[in-house]
């Protein structure tokens, strides 16, 4: 399959048109018309992820956060992104991001079904879609009433983490959860507005998690990614199951946390 074909195929379920303004999605570097024969999938296009695409010869690399975010003035070897950059190029692997679009049209719908949650919502409406609100977040029920203690247990469980950090009194009744996979500092507002009793998301600070608590908000930082890493696998069945799937050979790259706890 050529590399425009798969990324036709991609955009159909997770247009461009979906992801937030801020954003930068799409085929960022390398040929549309390259043969693609085999995809690296990974979360982020790191020094390591970048590496290994090269030495499996990957065809196409395919990440969920952009490696180009914000304007490039110059793709030279001085700095970190324009050296992976001319790596990709150097060895012809061309490079697509999925990042808003996926989360708006995947990613919450995805961590909330593993988390049970019941009669879910939007959370934070960000596009419509052949009529119907999409965006980042979901918000539900929980499949029952739980304390914040037990809700802590549960989501470790579900995400297969060994550890959360939290914000609110253990005994506190849940029995509305909201989910905001990734950095989460913007959806303690949505959250707070539809009376979540619990935010599950990534990134939260110090004032942030103060912030919620004075508006009777509890949260789980479950980490950005704790709550995104289903992005990989997720697409690689998405890649098998679409027409030449059978022809691609889909390899993966899930680093772990980036950090560890001393």
């Amino acid at each position: 399959m050529l590399c425009s074909e798969i990324i036709t195929q991609i955009e159909k379920t997770y247009p461009k048109e979906a992801a937030l303004g801020f954003d930068n999605v799409g085929l960022l570097a390398g040929r549309g018309e390259k043969e693609v024969k085999r995809i690296l999938l990974a979360l982020d296009a790191t020094d390591e992820v970048v590496e290994k695409a090269v030495q499996v010869k990957a065809d196409l690399l395919i990440t969920h956060h952009p490696l180009i975010f914000s304007a490039m003035k110059s793709v030279t070897d001085q700095d970190f992104i324009g050296r992976r950059v001319l790596k990709l190029i150097q060895n012809d692997i061309s490079y697509y991001a999925m990042h808003t679009n996926y989360d708006v049209l995947g990613m919450a719908d995805l961590v909330a079904n593993t988390l049970g949650l019941q009669e879910t919502e939007v959370l934070d409406i960000t596009w419509e879609k052949d009529g119907h609100p999409e965006g980042i977040g979901r918000i539900g029920r929980v499949p029952c009433r739980t304390t914040l203690e037990e809700c802590c247990r549960y989501v470790k469980k579900q995400l297969h983490l060994e550890h959360v950090k939290v914000f609110g009194d253990p005994e506190k009744e849940i029995c509305c959860m909201a989910v905001s996979p990734g950095s989460g500092k913007s959806a303690v507002d949505p959250a707070v507005s539809k009376a979540a009793d619990v935010l599950v998301t990534g990134d939260i600070g110090h004032h942030e998690g103060l912030d919620a608590l004075e508006q009777n908000l509890a949260v789980i930082d479950a980490g950005h990614y704790g709550t995104e890493y289903f992005f990989i696998r997720d697409m690689e069945r998405f890649l098998k199951r679409e027409p030449g799937g059978n022809e691609l050979e889909v390899l993966t790259e899930e680093s772990g946390v980036p950090f560890r706890i001393v």
